[in-house]
């Protein structure tokens, strides 16, 4: 080296020396560079390596000034970087981590496998003392963050290198026939993520471009086709594409342009690129728009948690309102269409109103049908009131007292905040025709059994509160025997018992069949087209005794909901197709 650099660089000096004891005199030098010596020593967590590190960590403190920096670049693995942390932090080193996003792409480009491990620079300044331990870290752009604890490092280190590792096996191979890979991208500082990126593949078909990436536009994560792994397998079918990185927006940041959205994607995009693919990568969605999403309020429910109010701007600059429970972000508890009516009076200011007639959930139109039927079958009494268990944001209550007249309603509902949020954010309209109990749903049946209470109609429309079970709907203890017959009770000969059923498991649902059969004469089913929603009509009334009157029954009860929804002005059209409908009944 000597040599190389006498006549470009004769004052560089060159000295052959063991870093574990060097020969300097204390605090000679302002930096002390590590290059892959760190990396090279530490080639096991043995005691002994161990031991020589530490010395040499020691060496590189005395020789550093006050002030002086250690600049260290190495791969960090995780033996590494427990003794790095150890080390320094405990003798008045203020500790930065810097990845270096450069080193890694040059790699990538220079390697003929398109792998690179992510490469990062320990930058450690030394202090005489230091009141506490300073941590600073920065994975992405320029901002370093500050954190409080040196786990926090840890994590965030291992969260990079598992990425890479992800990115460097998709560089790789193919993962046609098997499960997508998710990854969460988060801007520095920030705790929510930003994107979720979902990667698919299927097998090379002719024709097939080999990767592009489809942005959801704001508002659309949570339909079928991108919230759910087999929609998004639907979405990967005719994209026409062998591997796809579907990308979602989250909520509670700003997208300023579908252009500012691909630059800011573009290297993350870029990572997951199957190898040899130099081309442009092509963005696809719904249209070149970000979509709108605006947040109308956000609440806190004991119950539920944190939720929000949202709007979004659907196809045709249509405005839908939105209730989202933010440990369930990707469901849709409620919605509504939002119309836009020009005011009246001298300042004639437009203002926001729900459309009652919009339904987001199909099978309340379904639901309804069977409170119809009640009506037709029971003998007339006023007194009687159809209960829905479970009010959310009131769209189901909200289209009965809407469309059939002359039905008393009582919602019980346990969360109070779900009462509030219906009537102020979702058009609900509390009267002497609609009341709500705040209650739990299985003692409110109870207490009414134990009172001799009838009820035309009983439905359950509850959600569950655990994502993990195969059924969502209704939670496990509302199917229990007790509960059904207390509800079997309260409808007694002549009422409907309508049971909203979400269940992905056949075996569960199975004993869900088998404990309504139990309880009720007659059972019947209707599994709508596309959802995962099975409505099913429990009743013992002699009229419903046989399919075909079974069948009869509830198409005169459709027919009569499209043309009260008409006369009503909910809807232009029939909302139920007969025939499908009653093809579609299962006894």
């Amino acid at each position: 080296m000597q040599e190389a650099n006498k006549l470009e660089r004769p004052e560089m000096l060159w000295y052959h020396m063991d870093a574990t004891a060097m020969k300097f005199s204390d605090e000679k030098y302002s930096v002390v560079l590590d290059k892959g010596t760190l990396d090279a020593l530490f080639s096991d967590d043995s005691e002994a390596t161990v031991s020589t590190v530490r010395q040499y960590f020691s060496e590189i403190a005395r020789v550093l000034r006050v002030g002086g920096r250690y600049i260290c670049v190495s791969l960090l693995q995780e033996h590494i970087l427990k003794q790095v942390l150890a080390f320094f932090p405990e003798h008045d080193f203020m500790f930065r981590v810097v990845r270096c996003a450069e080193a890694e792409q040059k790699t990538a480009e220079d390697n003929s496998d398109g792998m690179a491990m992510p490469v990062f620079m320990v930058v450690a300044t030394k202090f005489k003392k230091l009141p506490m331990k300073v941590f600073e870290i920065c994975l992405a752009g320029e901002q370093i963050q500050r954190v409080q604890k040196s786990d926090e490092i840890t994590l965030s280190i291992a969260a990079a290198q598992k990425a890479a590792m992800v990115c460097n096996g998709l560089v790789r191979g193919s993962i046609a026939g098997m499960s997508e890979i998710s990854m969460d991208l988060h801007r520095p500082g920030q705790e929510t993520p930003r994107y979720t990126i979902h990667v698919l593949d299927q097998k090379p078909v002719r024709g097939n471009g080999k990767y592009a990436a489809f942005i959801v536009p704001q508002g659309r994560e949570t339909e079928w086709l991108f919230s759910t792994p087999q929609g998004r397998q639907k979405l990967l079918a005719s994209a026409s594409h062998d591997r796809l990185a579907i990308v979602s927006m989250h909520r509670g940041h700003d997208y300023v342009s579908w252009d500012a959205v691909k630059d800011e994607l573009a290297e993350s995009v870029k990572s997951l690129a199957p190898q040899g693919l130099h081309a442009h990568i092509p963005y696809l969605s719904l249209g070149s728009e970000v979509g709108r999403r605006e947040t109308v309020f956000k609440g806190h429910s004991d119950l539920s948690g944190d939720y929000i109010v949202e709007e979004i701007l659907g196809d045709d600059n249509k405005i839908f309102r939105r209730l989202i429970f933010l440990n369930n972000q990707f469901v849709i508890q409620s919605e509504a269409a939002i119309k836009i009516v020009r005011g009246k009076g001298k300042s004639m200011e437009s203002k926001k109103v729900v459309d009652p007639g919009y339904l987001a959930c199909q099978h309340h139109l379904y639901m309804t049908t069977g409170v119809h039927l009640a009506t037709e079958l029971g003998p007339h009494d006023d007194n009687k009131s159809v209960m829905v268990v479970g009010l959310g944001g009131g769209g189901l209550c909200t289209f009965i007292h809407k469309c059939l007249r002359n039905t008393k309603l009582v919602a019980v509902e346990i969360d109070p905040e779900m009462l509030t949020v219906a009537t102020k954010y979702f058009g609900l309209t509390l009267d002497d025709r609609l009341k709500v109990e705040i209650r739990d749903g299985i003692d409110f049946l109870k207490d009414s059994a134990e009172r001799d209470r009838c009820f035309r109609a009983i439905l359950f429309d509850v959600d569950s509160k655990d994502p993990t079970l195969g059924m969502s709907c209704p939670p496990q203890a509302f199917i229990e025997r007790d509960v059904l017959c207390n509800a079997r009770k309260l409808v007694g000969d002549d009422g409907i018992f309508v049971l909203n059923l979400v269940c992905r498991d056949e075996t569960l649902r199975g004993k869900v069949v088998e404990g309504l059969r139990q309880v009720f004469k007659y059972v019947m089913s209707y599994k709508l087209e596309e959802d995962v929603n099975e409505i099913f009509y429990c009743a013992d009334h002699e009229a419903l005794s046989s399919g075909e009157k079974w069948q009869e029954a509830m198409k005169r009860s459709a027919a009569e909901i499209n043309s009260l929804a008409r006369k009503h002005k909910l809807s232009r059209d029939n909302l139920i197709e007969l025939g499908e409908f009653v093809h579609g009944l299962t006894i």
